[in-house]
């Protein structure tokens, strides 16, 4: 093998660390909320598409190396490996969001979601509007994809259940914004770990026959889709939920 260490090799080790370093900076500034989540998105695209760059070039690198012509051989591949680290969460969530409609308001009632009151005045004016109008067909486009989501009917006193919806929804760590026992609502905000991005929850109790019923509603505040994260959250709180109630689960 040569003792000249090849260009490709080094070219393509050189966008991975670009790749990480654009990755790096979309991150931490919608976590921290530097730039706005328009400026951020497109900062971790640019991200995957140096990493993508990044990873054919250092496969062309490495087929020299290998081929004997040059050394660079674990220059080469750590170009790979930071590039797919780059490329990863572009390329997760676009596989993601392909499965699941470009949705992110979901909500265990259609016909009378559950609706926020204390939770508005802290979303932006540039937050997703809470009317559910956009698009026109949501209701539909989410019984197609989610049909199992439907209210939770629990024979246990209103209040009894609320306290433990409220206990519940504590205990999956997110912040309870206001819980008002009168009407039954309990708002709460969930913020994801990496990107910081919050989605809001509107938890309602209902008395019904003697005993009561349970909807949710959970909606980002940002993005067209939200790649199926606000039904997953529905389903693991409606669960964590029976599990306290000491239901069976269904």
């Amino acid at each position: 093998m040569g003792n000249e260490k090849s260009r490709a090799a080094a070219w393509g080790l050189r966008l991975g660390i670009a790749a990480l370093v654009v990755l790096a900076l979309g991150i931490i500034g919608n976590r921290y909320e530097i730039v706005s989540f328009k400026i951020a998105l497109p900062t971790l695209a640019i991200a995957a598409l140096i990493g993508l760059i990044a990873i054919v070039v250092s496969l062309v690198g490495l087929i020299v190396t290998l081929g004997g012509k040059r050394a660079g051989v674990a220059t080469a591949i750590a170009g790979i490996v930071l590039g797919l680290v780059a490329a990863t969460p572009v390329g997760t969530s676009f596989f993601k969001g392909r499965s699941v409609p470009r949705i992110h308001d979901i909500t265990t009632d259609l016909s009378n979601p559950p609706e926020f009151a204390a939770i508005v005045v802290l979303r932006r004016p540039d937050a997703n509007p809470l009317d559910r109008k956009l698009p026109a067909d949501l209701a539909e486009l989410q019984a197609k994809v989610y049909p199992d989501l439907a209210p939770l009917v629990v024979q246990e006193q209103a209040g009894k259940v609320f306290d433990t919806a409220r206990d519940v929804a504590h205990d999956m760590g997110w912040e309870i914004v206001a819980a008002t026992p009168e009407t039954g609502l309990i708002e709460a905000t969930a913020t994801t770990s990496l990107l910081h991005f919050k989605d809001d929850i509107a938890i309602r109790i209902v008395e019904k026959d003697g005993g009561s019923v349970v909807d949710v509603r959970s909606v980002s505040r940002v993005g067209v889709s939200d790649l199926g994260t606000n039904a997953a959250r529905i389903r693991a709180y409606l669960a964590a939920l029976k599990t306290k109630l000491g239901l069976a689960a269904s």
